[in-house]
């Protein structure tokens, strides 16, 4: 009986620890999770001011060889290759209106301009080993150059375009390039554009040779000379013209102490300084999607940031600060990872961030080519960042706000006044993929605004319109992934597929219109851009 009676007890046992487990697993699969935060948003001043055509985009030069890993991610995509009658190239330009987009990379100081001054053949790239960054010195053909500009004008873009710094240099032993930048070259170029008339938004001189540089370097004080050299040339060469380009450099990766001493002794000739960002490391790395979705990691680009604007602050120059290029992984990237929707993540991150620090313009690398384009390389079909990158530049104004969330540490917020109201757009980013979150909006975190709208807190300084029931309604645009894979190359908004017509044309954004009495829900692994044009704030004015 004893026995009975114990094995009686094991099984009933087992089987509530049976039970226990199963529903674990369940809640573990079924039960996510929903929590509450607010975000607090501080209306009284901007902290950043973007500039209109902040969303940029990067053309680059590398020709079908330039392989990474094995991996040849290039196609034609280059400058000199790319198909400009490709109709949804053209007409994923056109929706932005405008569009700016940089052209260079590692290869534009390898570049020739073809010239009638030029002695030089205009031969194109071909792989060499022993050469710099694996390549031949590559050549511009006027030809080309006339059908690209005839491209962009057509697109409505705004076109910057990166000068060779290296020639007239000479590449020490130890790794520097020595010796005053060449100028004729280039001044060939920039004579021929303007007898043209094409209109280029910018010059910039050189590719990633400030600090320690990529390939070679050249000392701050040397770049700042061959700067105001470049300033000095666009002067002459534009002086018939009421309007003068932007003069930019130096189109690297930040160093403090070079760039310090290169603003100063750039003596105000110039008018944006740009710096490249890759923070994620080497488009090999098998753990990008980790770094993607840990806010500590996300976090440690703001000192870059950070210390720009600070260095840019105490010179007393007029320059400002551009992201000049960014790929986040370097060497071309790491597909269905930086061209797929887990990378909107980082990337709307970066613009939120950056637009804090009073960065002007961020230009994502690529718009076409590698494993980091906004469109894809061979189809040109949009990506995912593609429709982030749209949505941003047609939804945030100029104003950057300051804002705090409180509440779990995967969200992300960013705040601006809004680009088609007198009102307020808010970003929100969920790194988190089990968690729903609901989202209050505080404004300085002070008193509670009307019971009709319990989750909304204000200041004096805010004003309330709720005159008529369409101005207490907001827009929100969710964006998911494709059967929740943070790997798909395809991306929903507000539920549907995003994807170009049969004849090439990009979709509608629209929105959902939810009453501004509903918290704002942001779901798992979703990004949500929500429209508060109800919110007159200060800073908005």
């Amino acid at each position: 009986m004893g026995t009975q009676i114990y094995v009686m007890g094991m099984c009933i046992l087992v089987y509530f620890l049976s039970l226990n487990l199963v529903l674990v697993s369940s809640s573990s699969v079924l039960g996510r999770k929903n929590e509450k935060g607010t975000v607090y948003i501080d209306g009284r001043n901007a902290i950043g001011k973007i500039d209109e055509d902040f969303i940029c985009a990067t053309l680059d030069w590398w020709p079908p060889e330039k392989c990474d890993y094995g991996t040849c991610a290039w196609d034609h995509a280059s400058l000199l290759n790319l198909d400009l009658s490709n109709q949804i190239f053209l007409k994923a330009i056109q929706a932005f209106s405008p569009l700016k987009i940089r052209l260079g990379g590692t290869l534009q100081d390898k570049v020739i301009y073809e010239s009638k001054d030029s002695k030089l053949p205009c031969n194109q790239f071909s792989n060499r080993s022993t050469e710099m960054f694996g390549f031949t010195p590559g050549c511009l053909p006027m030809k080309r150059w006339d059908e690209l500009n005839a491209f962009f004008e057509k697109a409505g873009a705004l076109i910057v375009f990166g000068l060779n710094a290296l020639a007239g240099r000479t590449i020490q032993s130890d790794g520097s390039a020595t010796g005053a930048w060449d100028p004729s070259n280039a001044k060939s170029l920039v004579r021929y554009t303007v007898e043209k008339g094409y209109d280029i938004h910018g010059w910039e001189l050189g590719n990633e040779l400030s600090g320690s540089g990529v390939g070679t370097r050249v000392s701050a004080a040397q770049y700042a000379s061959d700067l105001i050299s470049l300033k000095n040339m666009l002067e002459e060469v534009y002086k018939a013209n009421k309007s003068k380009p932007l003069v930019i450099a130096p189109g690297g990766f930040f160093d403090p102490n070079w760039f310090t001493e290169f603003i100063n002794k750039t003596h105000n000739n110039l008018d944006v300084m740009t710096h490249h960002i890759y923070n994620l490391g080497p488009g090999v790395d098998t753990h990008l999607i980790d770094k993607i979705l840990n806010p500590s990691y996300l976090d440690g680009e703001a000192d870059t940031f950070r210390r720009l604007q600070n260095i840019l602050r105490s010179s007393g120059t007029s320059a400002v600060s551009w992201v000049g290029e960014a790929g986040g992984a370097y060497n071309s990237g790491h597909n269905h990872v930086t061209n797929a929707f887990v990378f909107s993540f980082w990337y709307l991150d970066q613009l939120g961030m950056s637009s804090t620090f009073d960065t002007k313009t961020y230009c994502r690398q690529t718009l076409i080519g590698g494993n980091y384009g906004l469109l894809n390389t061979t189809t040109f079909v949009p990506n995912p960042d593609y429709y982030s990158a749209l949505l941003w530049h047609r939804l945030m104004g100029r104003n950057v706000l300051s804002t705090s969330f409180s509440g779990t540490k995967k969200i992300r917020t960013y705040a601006h006044c809004s680009k088609v109201s007198q009102g307020i757009m808010l970003l929100l980013l969920n790194l988190d993929g089990n968690t729903t979150v609901e989202v209050n909006v505080g404004f300085n975190g002070t008193w509670s605004l009307l019971n009709k709208h319990p989750h909304i807190h204000k200041n004096r300084a805010i004003k309330w319109h709720q005159k008529e029931e369409t101005e207490r309604v907001r827009a929100e645009y969710h964006l998911t992934a494709k059967d929740g894979n943070l790997q798909s190359q395809t991306m929903l908004l507000n539920g549907e597929v995003l994807g170009v017509s049969s004849s090439g044309e990009i979709p509608s954004l629209t929105p959902l219109h939810v009453n501004s009495s509903e918290l704002i829900v942001v779901g798992p692994f979703s990004i949500v851009f929500v429209h508060m044009p109800y919110i007159i704030l200060p800073a908005c004015k």
